[in-house]
C-alpha cells in the first residue's frame, strides 16, 4: 500500500512502565505509515490534568464503607513503600522504556492545551486508542484530549479503544454520549465497548483487534534483542502482575521440573536482573521460551504471536481484566490453555499454532479497511 502525503498523530496513554503499552503504541504507529508519510504520537503534559483531580479521587475513597475505604487505603500505602524500597530498580526500567521509545516511537511532547490546537491545523487526522484512553478513572480531566474536541469532526478516528469497565459511571453518561457521537470514525477493542457505545449513541461500532496483532511474527523480530542475562538453558517465563499464591508457585515449580526449565520472572522486582527488561528484550523472551505462564493481556497476546506454548491465569488481585483475554482466546481458538486446563500427567508443551494465521489476516485486514475508510484512502485499481 503506498504511503501517502498526510500527517497523522496518534493519542493512548503515555507511561513507560509497561510492555503492553509501549507495544501498542509502536504498532498502531506502525500500521498508520502505511497511510501517512508522518505519523507521530503526541504526549499530554501533565500540567494539563486540573489539580482537582487528587481531591475527588480521595472524596471518593471516603465515600467507600469502612472496610472497603481500609482496604483501598492500604493498597495505596503499599504501593507507596514498594515505589520507595524499589526507587533505583524502577528508575532503571523507566529509564530502558524511555530509551525504547526514544529509538522506536516519534513522540511529540506538547506544552500546553494552546499547543495542542495549533498542532491541529497542520495535521489531517488524529487517531485515538488503543490502550483504555476511554475509561474514566484514566482520563478525568482530559476527556477533552481523549475525544478529540480540539479538533474538526472530520479529523476523529478511534482505533480500538478500550473502556476498561463493563458500564459507564451515571454521572458522565451524557457526556460521553455526546462525546462519542462526535467521532465519525469509531471502533472498539472489546464487544463489551461496542455494548456501551451502542446503548449510549446507538451505533454500532466494529471490534478490532489490538493494534500489537496487526503486525507479524517477523516484524516484531526486527526490534527484538536478546538480555543480556537471558539464560542459555531451555526456560519458561512467569510473568504475573498479580499475586502469585502457593498453589499456584508450586504448580509453576512442578511444571519446571518435569520439562527441567529454568524459570524466568520478568515482572518481579526481586529479580533486578530480569525486572529491567526493556520491551524489545520482553519480545525475545516469550519468542525463546519453551512455555509462557501469565496473567497478562499483552503477555497472551506475544505468546500467540511468537507461537510459543502458553496457559493464561485469572489474575488475583486488582482489578480484572480477564474478560479480554477470554475474547482472544475466543477468537484465536485457544480456549484450552487457560489454567485450569493444566494437567501434568499430560504433554503440555505443545500447541497447534497452524490455524492463527488466517484468523489474523482476516482481522488485519478488517482494520486496515477501517483505516483507510477513515482517512479516505483511494484503493489502487
Amino acid at each position: 500500500m503506498a504511503s501517502n502525503n498526510r500527517k497523522v498523530d496518534i493519542l493512548t496513554l503515555s507511561g513507560y512502565h509497561n510492555y503492553g503499552n509501549r507495544l501498542q503504541n509502536y504498532a498502531l504507529q506502525e500500521v498508520i505509515k502505511n497511510f501517512s508519510e508522518e505519523v507521530e504520537t503526541l504526549i499530554l503534559p501533565k500540567a494539563c490534568v486540573q489539580s482537582s483531580g487528587t481531591f475527588n479521587k480521595i472524596k471518593k475513597v471516603f465515600s467507600y464503607p469502612l472496610s472497603k475505604t481500609v482496604k483501598v487505603a492500604t493498597r495505596k500505602l503499599n504501593n507507596k513503600i514498594r515505589i520507595v524500597r524499589y526507587k533505583g530498580i524502577l528508575d532503571q526500567r523507566e529509564n530502558k522504556f524511555k530509551q525504547f521509545s526514544k529509538k522506536y516511537i516519534n513522540e511529540k511532547h506538547i506544552n500546553s492545551f494552546d499547543e495542542l490546537k495549533q498542532i491541529a491545523k497542520d495535521t489531517d487526522y488524529f487517531v485515538v486508542g488503543s490502550d483504555q484512553v476511554w475509561n474514566p478513572n484514566y482520563i478525568k480531566h482530559q476527556e477533552q484530549y481523549y475525544f478529540l474536541q480540539f479538533v474538526e469532526e472530520e479529523k476523529r478516528i478511534a482505533y480500538a479503544p478500550s473502556f476498561g469497565i463493563s458500564e459507564i459511571p451515571e454521572d458522565v453518561k451524557p457526556q460521553y454520549k455526546e462525546w462519542l457521537s462526535s467521532i465519525p470514525y469509531i471502533s472498539v477493542r472489546e464487544k463489551e465497548g461496542a455494548k456501551i457505545i451502542k446503548q449510549l449513541t446507538g451505533r454500532d461500532a466494529p471490534v478490532l483487534v489490538d493494534p500489537t496483532l496487526l503486525l507479524t511474527k517477523d516484524e516484531w523480530l526486527k526490534i527484538s534483542k536478546v538480555h543480556a542475562y537471558k539464560p542459555s538453558s531451555k526456560y519458561l517465563i512467569s510473568y504475573f502482575w498479580g499475586k502469585i499464591p502457593t498453589e499456584r508457585k508450586t504448580l509453576i515449580k512442578q511444571i519446571a521440573k518435569k520439562y527441567n526449565l529454568e524459570i524466568v520472572s520478568i515482572a518481579d522486582l526481586k529479580d533486578k536482573k530480569t525486572y529491567i527488561s526493556d520491551p524489545s528484550e520482553f519480545i525475545d523472551y516469550i519468542n525463546s521460551a519453551s512455555l509462557v505462564l501469565t496473567d497478562s493481556y499483552h503477555g497472551t497476546i506475544f505468546s500467540i504471536l511468537m507461537e510459543t506454548p502458553f496457559f493464561v491465569f485469572e489474575r488475583i488481585g486488582g482489578k480484572s481484566m480477564y474478560s479480554r483475554i477470554e475474547t482472544l482466546l475466543e477468537l484465536t481458538e485457544l480456549s484450552g490453555r487457560e489454567e485450569r486446563d493444566i494437567d501434568l500427567n499430560k504433554e503440555i508443551l505443545n500447541i497447534d499454532f497452524s490455524h492463527v494465521k488466517g484468523i489474523l489476516e482476516k482481522e488485519r485486514k478488517k482494520s486496515f479497511d477501517f483505516l483507510s475508510i477513515a482517512m479516505k484512502i483511494e484503493k489502487s485499481k
